[in-house]
């Protein structure tokens, strides 16, 4: 991952994720609309859970984990809580949808930032088996990616992306 990659210049690479070569597509969109890396959006536009799309290829024979975390909880100029964990998606078929084939381990809880534009990274990690078995953490707040993908021997990931969000009076910015 060169350093002009958006996930680099945003230190997503860094603060979340340890560097990495994606070797999985994914596909994250909001009512139908594909976002991308850097994309700004509003609570209003992420109330509902993403739909992710795993690449294809042989992936079918592969299963996935999905993370979701707020990098910037609860204030980007101090983010003591991060990671913020959004949502949690295990035992992923490769080329399906998340939220319809996964198990869904934490729900899914729509961004709500109250202060600045906060990151959110959909992180996806390649399962070492079939199926995983993963509890709930105990708390949404403090997760840490780097250490659940050690835990549950995820290794690197295989795919990332993140998008802004910032509260519904806030900047201006990209919208759909």
């Amino acid at each position: 991952m060169s350093g002009e990659h958006p996930l680099v210049v945003s230190r997503v690479v860094g603060d979340v994720l340890d560097p990495f070569t994606a070797t999985t597509d994914l596909s994250v969109s909001f009512d139908g609309r594909i976002i991308y890396n850097g994309y700004r959006l509003l609570p209003s536009h992420v109330v509902g859970r993403p739909r992710v799309e795993i690449g294809g290829g042989d992936n079918f024979r592969n299963f996935y984990t999905l993370v979701m975390v707020d990098a910037d909880a609860p204030n980007p100029c101090d983010p003591y809580l991060r990671e913020y964990l959004h949502w949690l998606v295990t035992n992923i078929p490769g080329s399906t949808e998340a939220s319809l084939f996964g198990t869904e381990i934490v729900r899914y809880e729509s961004p709500q930032p109250s202060i600045g534009i906060h990151r959110y990274v959909l992180v996806l990690f390649r399962q070492p088996g079939s199926r995983q078995i993963v509890n709930a953490p105990a708390r949404r707040q403090n997760f840490n990616t780097r250490e659940f993908s050690q835990n549950h021997n995820l290794g690197s990931p295989v795919a990332a992306m993140y998008y802004n969000c910032n509260r519904e009076s806030g900047t201006g910015g990209r919208r759909f």
